[in-house]
């Protein structure tokens, strides 16, 4: 039986976090081959969509994009200039505190790869990994 340290379990996921300066973003008034070009250039399959005062607004994705491009016959690549990411972002998504407990995110991380994480006023502060997470699991379990 593995048991896991208090500091582990008592932690606040900001001591996990990817800070906001190291996290590709996108603005809801940005067009989709803005968002498809900066999501191809990172390797992410969706990323945090911000306002101009860098507050969270949801999660633009690949899938996303190409669905809303997606004709009867063929992908309509035209429309990529076009739309704008907040017509087809993900706005309801879930997000944690820069508070929020570790068991709680770890909870929410079973679902998705990633949670983006505000302060009070909202304010895009950065990202947890589920892969952060493992990562710190990992050597709780191994020490």
């Amino acid at each position: 039986m593995v048991i896991l340290s208090n500091e582990f379990i008592e932690a606040t996921i900001m001591e996990y976090m990817i800070p906001s300066e190291k996290v590709a973003h996108v603005q809801g008034g940005n067009s989709l081959e803005h968002a498809l070009l900066l999501l191809t250039k990172s390797g992410y399959s969706s990323i945090p969509v911000l306002d101009s005062k860098f507050r969270f607004k949801g999660l633009i994705g690949s899938s996303a994009i190409t669905d809303s491009i997606l004709g009867l016959e063929r992908f309509e690549f035209e429309k990529l200039e076009t739309i704008k990411v907040e017509e087809v972002m993900k706005s309801t998504v879930p997000i944690v505190k820069t508070d929020t407990a570790l068991k709680k995110a770890i909870s929410l991380l079973v679902d998705h790869p990633f949670l983006c994480v505000v302060n009070e006023e909202e304010y895009f502060e950065g990202i947890v990994t589920r892969r952060s997470i493992l990562k710190q699991l990992n050597r709780e379990i191994y020490k």
